[in-house]
């Protein structure tokens, strides 16, 4: 399985970005994805996850701020990142877990300028 993140970049405080993270391999969707960042010293968290029903959670610092999204039929998860803070700059991994594995994705960098 492999899983290839894309939509980082540099953005203004306030501004905006989109995520996507598509899979491929011998994988269904009966699985949760999502999203984890990664700021420099500090250790990797959650940033949201969304089951194979639909379920989202979300860490704190980002509800009201960020969506999680899927589209089963393209293997694909989207982060929509709105109202960004410098605050939110780290490296984002996508994540794909199913009951007999988990993988992760190589990163994205995404850095808000102040």
């Amino acid at each position: 399985v492999r899983l290839v993140e894309s939509g980082g970049g540099l953005v203004q405080s306030g501004g905006s970005l989109r995520l996507s993270c598509a899979a491929s391999g011998s994988i269904d969707s009966n699985n949760s994805m999502g999203w984890y960042r990664q700021a420099p010293g500090k250790r990797r968290d959650v940033v949201a996850v969304i089951t194979h029903r639909g379920q989202t959670n979300y860490a704190d610092f980002v509800k009201g701020r960020f969506t999680v999204s899927r589209d089963d039929s393209k293997n694909t998860v989207y982060l929509q990142m709105d109202s960004l803070k410098p605050e939110d700059t780290a490296v984002y991994y996508c994540y794909a877990g199913w009951s007999y594995a988990d993988y992760w994705g190589q990163g994205t960098q995404v850095t808000v300028s102040s």
